[in-house]
């Protein structure tokens, strides 16, 4: 007879210390072992190179071997579709239940519900868990149950909720010798699942108390390194949310402390709110007569606009798989405003390349920088793109590194006139919002 195991699922929460999920499952009766599933139905969209899939199967490695070499014990890995995945687990082994974190983006709940009701088929419990967030779903609400639109109410709410509750570490090294026993747990290679090491790397995140209380005076300067590296971190949960709160409290910092409540801002937005995903938060602003110049929308994907901060950025990110949070806004206002490209494409590029990608955030600045979203930025709002570097980028440091050709007569030219594309996006936009 199959001695009964539970099996805890690995997510976007790849660390083995304050994961919540896993933390009950260790305290729970049963051994657990640990999964891994490189999923196709995310997988097969995304470049073989793809840095973010290197990212995610060296961290597996590392945890692997920190499990093997210190408890006996590992993570079996497995590719495929969670269903097919869970098909044949279930025929392996004696499952008791399955322990895992929740995932608030719309394809990961449609996936959870359908597992759920599969194990539930098999007489499987399926338990998930708060992890990624300090407050999630409808946790910060009006007092009517609404959610809120804007930030700044929102965030207030927040800190007000954030007072009355105990924030607790889930120190997991106590229950890790409930693990299953094996060294030998299926693994994979990169090439099992389709993809070949990235020459890009993910940078390494930095916290350290200078940097937090530097965040706010160097934040939005490019050319600085004055960064934390924190999104794809948070993005796939090699650090925890927790602790990264601990961390902006103890160190006073508010405007670190706020970034991370605007991550849940907008993750609350896109839970309540699904349908931003493909329309406007307004839906009057998908009235908009995009042009969607093909042509330009490729300059601007390569960095050949004839902007130097707009092409800086676009190479940084092309280059690095990185743009600073400043030029963010700057590019997105070009793509938007002076070509009247659709926010849309603009935001499937940035997923396509950016490694801190998370699909609230990257929508909801999307939306913001084309007005359409909530808590927007008003449509008759147009960055300059040349008054920006006065601003940001006065000594030319970030533009010289990127665009090193840009005071040279072989830098091409300016593929719009910022007056007129300025002219022509106000009466586009108010034709539509009108």
């Amino acid at each position: 007879m199959k001695q009964p195991l539970n099996i805890f699922w690995f997510r976007r929460d790849l660390r083995l210390d304050d994961n919540r999920g896993f933390y009950e499952a260790l305290k729970s009766e049963y051994p657990v072992l640990p999964i891994f599933i490189f999923d196709s139905e995310i997988l097969d969209s995304l470049p073989e190179d793809d840095a973010r899939v290197t990212f995610i199967y060296d961290t597996l490695q590392d945890m692997r071997k920190t499990l093997q070499d210190e408890y006996g014990s590992s993570i079996a890995m497995y590719n495929g579709t969670p269903k097919k995945v869970f098909k044949e687990l279930a025929a392996t082994y004696a499952i008791d239940t399955v322990f895992t974190n929740h995932d608030y983006e719309p394809y990961a709940t449609q996936r959870d519900a359908e597992i759920q009701t599969f194990l539930k088929n098999t007489c499987v419990d399926f338990k998930t868990f708060k992890d990624q967030v300090i407050f999630e779903k409808d946790e910060v609400v009006k007092v009517d149950g609404d959610p809120y639109r804007v930030y700044t109410p929102y965030m207030r709410i927040w800190k007000e909720a954030f007072k009355k509750i105990d924030l607790e570490i889930y120190y997991t090294n106590s229950y890790l010798d409930n693990l299953v026993e094996n060294t030998r747990l299926p693994n994979l290679e990169l090439s099992d699942i389709g993809f070949i090491k990235s020459t890009q790397k993910i940078t390494p995140y930095t916290v350290t108390p200078t940097l937090i209380q530097e965040y706010e005076d160097k934040r939005n300067f490019p050319a600085q390194d004055a960064t934390s590296h924190l999104g794809p971190h948070l993005r796939f949960g090699t650090v925890s949310i927790r602790k990264m709160v601990k961390k902006a409290i103890a160190e006073n910092n508010k405007i670190f402390w706020h970034e991370l409540i605007w991550r849940e801002f907008f993750m609350q937005i896109l839970w309540h709110f699904p349908q931003t995903l493909t329309k406007s938060f307004k839906p009057k602003y998908d009235a908009i007569k995009w042009r969607n110049n093909e042509v330009e929308f490729k300059a601007w994907c390569q960095g050949k606009t004839g902007y130097p901060l707009v092409d800086a950025g676009m190479r940084e990110l092309n280059e690095t798989g990185f743009m600073h949070n400043r030029v963010r806004m700057l590019v997105g206002s070009f793509l938007c405003k002076h070509l009247l490209i659709d926010w849309r494409w603009g935001e499937a590029y940035f997923a396509e390349k950016l490694h801190d990608y998370e699909m609230s955030s990257n929508i909801g600045n999307w939306q913001w920088v084309a007005g359409s979203g909530v808590d927007a930025s008003p449509y008759f709002r147009i960055f300059n793109p040349t008054t920006q570097i006065q601003k940001f980028d006065k000594d030319l440091k970030y533009i010289q590194k990127w665009v090193p050709e840009f005071q040279e007569l072989t830098y091409v030219s300016q593929i719009v006139d910022h007056k007129a594309a300025r002219e022509r996006c106000l009466k586009v936009y108010k034709e539509a919002v009108s």
